[in-house]
């Protein structure tokens, strides 16, 4: 399979967002930025404002991708998530952090064909404002 590290990830994030659709969700924004910090979806599930982080890769041999959501990378998706809840209206909405893993079997001129996804809803907690 041959594919640019880049592209994979982008095409997670697509993959993801379309399941996140199938699913019911509303997507908010997508790579919001909060200085270099990221969060590659941000979705409504009923009345919950979920950030999602996406990891992709092309095997697990050099490990699952949810293990990539390090305790450190958790604090910069909470960091950006605080910045994004500063600029609501709303004052206390309710709020999750959950992670989608994708594993990409087949990746053909630029797209994943092949994949397993996970999807781990409340993956890791925090204190937001």
């Amino acid at each position: 399979m041959t594919f640019i590290p880049h592209d994979l990830g982008r095409q997670g994030e697509i993959t993801a967002a379309a399941y996140l659709l199938r699913k019911g969700y509303r997507i908010l924004h997508r790579n919001y930025r909060y200085h270099r910090n990221e969060i590659d979806i941000i979705a409504g599930d009923k009345h919950t404002l979920c950030f999602i982080e996406v990891k992709t890769r092309s095997s697990d041999a050099k490990g699952h991708p949810l293990e990539a959501v390090t305790p450190e990378k958790q604090k910069e998706i909470i960091k950006a998530a605080s910045a994004y809840l500063a600029g609501l209206p709303v004052t206390e909405p309710d709020c999750r952090f959950d992670v989608i893993a994708i594993v990409a079997h087949s990746f053909t001129n630029g797209t994943i064909k092949d994949f397993d996804l996970e999807h781990i809803t409340n993956a890791f907690l925090a204190e937001l404002r």
